[in-house]
């Protein structure tokens, strides 16, 4: 099987588990807020990451260094994720997913800051480019706008902060050690935003599965990502991770009625192009065998 092909299976694991997490989260969204779903998610994921990383021979690396970067990394991610499980309760699934499609680009302007990068531009004009597909998704206007839509849009704001963060640590930094505490830091943002009420509420029993799924959709689907982009180049993985958006339409319309807006799709596509224009041009004007800027 050639490398294509094998990152096209890993990005179908990427895909279902993606779609799975939104699932569980709108299930346990009854029970439980979105700070106690990142509690318990992270407390099943430092076993997670314990167990495999034994069983895999890297837990010594896991070590307690560049804890600054990695807290800045997951307050990133923890009010990103926050944001996100909020979303997918309150507006339709796939302008959530649309709208998460527009992390690459708010990464790449945030790169100057974190990584010292040059805003070339072609990075300026994919993000004028990406900024009209927001404006297509949202319809700007005192109706279409509400806190779902702003918590999706936020949302995808944290992720680009969580990875520029996890760029930076990833160069003197194993991904043991980052998924260690990532789970240990986010369990403790967790407990404390949970507990600031004095009141934490247990999943109900039936809850407990889809609060598993979370924890482990949340850590294969990174995984499959990234295992994904080892064997090909963005310009092949990003095309399929953005069939996201129609299997999240298709699983919103048949469990939760949802309609198809088809001005979602169309921003979804705006924003689309605006991320492989980006990703071509960087391609295009690097030289061989130099290292990639993104």
């Amino acid at each position: 099987m050639s490398d294509t092909l094998k990152a096209c299976a890993w990005m179908i694991g990427a895909i279902v588990s993606f779609t799975s997490m939104a699932v569980a989260g709108r299930a346990v969204s009854l029970d439980l807020d979105t700070f106690e779903i990142m509690l318990f998610r992270s407390l099943i994921g430092i076993v997670l990451v314990l167990a495999v990383s034994s069983l895999a021979g890297t837990r010594r690396q896991i070590r307690a260094q560049r804890l600054g970067l990695h807290g800045m990394r997951n307050i990133s991610h923890f009010a990103g994720q926050n944001l996100w499980f909020y979303a997918i309760t309150v507006i339709p699934l796939a302008q959530v997913f649309a709208l998460e499609f527009t992390s690459p680009i708010w990464a790449m302007l945030l790169s100057p800051l974190v990584l010292g990068e040059r805003l070339t531009r072609p990075r300026v004009l994919a993000a004028v480019i990406g900024f009209a597909g927001i404006l297509i998704i949202t319809r700007p206007s005192p109706e279409s706008l509400n806190a779902g839509v702003l918590a999706a849009a936020l949302a995808a704001i944290g992720f680009a902060g969580s990875a520029v963060f996890t760029r930076r640590l990833t160069r003197t930094e194993t991904i043991t050690s980052i998924l260690f505490w990532l789970t240990v830091m986010q369990a403790a943002f967790g407990l404390l935003c949970a507990g600031i009420d004095g009141d934490i509420a247990l999943p109900a029993a039936a809850s407990w599965p889809w609060v598993a799924l979370i924890a482990v959709a949340g850590l294969v689907a990174h995984f499959c990502l990234t295992s994904a982009l080892r064997l090909a180049p963005a310009t092949v993985v990003m095309p399929i991770d953005f069939t996201r958006l129609p299997v999240i339409v298709v699983v919103g319309m048949l469990l939760y009625a949802e309609p198809f807006e088809p001005a979602v799709l169309l921003g979804a596509l705006v924003i689309f192009a605006a991320n492989y224009f980006n990703i071509w041009s960087e391609t295009r004007t690097r030289p061989a065998g130099a290292p990639r800027k993104v």
